[in-house]
């Protein structure tokens, strides 16, 4: 027996997309597999590392948790869409500088949830920090080097430095 197809519009990262998917393919394997956008990841597939993490209607969301076709008519941002818009550019150099990212597989996730956090706060203590990107999880860095890159964003964002 053949799944089922359901016809669905959504914008992704600024741009309409018209695609049939099946009932059961989750956000992030139509993003990777079918529009090509591989920047989430798919690690836990369970909603606890974060890896897969995208906006949606602007609120970050753990895309192997969502359905594709419960995106109809939603506008969903990517990490290749926050980085062509520039606005993580600076939260971006400063990982690098901070060498908050190592292997790499964490780090889009990471993004999507400092960019969530930077919008919505303009100063919060490094604990806060700490707690906000706990669903985020990296084998790597130890945390320290990307809460560092974070909350000097958090701080040069708030002095008017970029």
């Amino acid at each position: 027996m053949e799944d089922e197809k359901i016809q669905i519009a959504l914008r992704v990262n600024g741009e309409q997309i018209t695609a049939s998917v099946e009932a059961r393919t989750h956000l992030v394997d139509f993003l990777r597999s079918e529009l090509e956008l591989t920047g989430s990841h798919l690690g836990c597939e369970h909603g606890i590392c974060g890896a897969c993490s995208v906006r949606l209607d602007g609120v970050v969301v753990r895309g192997c948790l969502v359905l594709a076709a419960q995106c109809d008519g939603a506008e969903v941002t990517t990490i290749e869409g926050l980085t062509e818009s520039g606005e993580i550019s600076d939260l971006q150099e400063r990982f690098v500088n901070r060498n908050a990212l190592q292997c790499g597989f964490c780090t889009p996730g990471m993004l999507m949830t400092a960019a969530e956090l930077l919008e919505r706060k303009k100063s919060v203590p490094r604990e806060e920090i700490r707690e906000f990107m706990s669903g985020n999880f990296c084998r790597c860095t130890g945390y320290h080097a990307i809460i560092d890159a974070i909350e000097e964003t958090m701080n040069d964002r708030r002095s008017g430095v970029q």
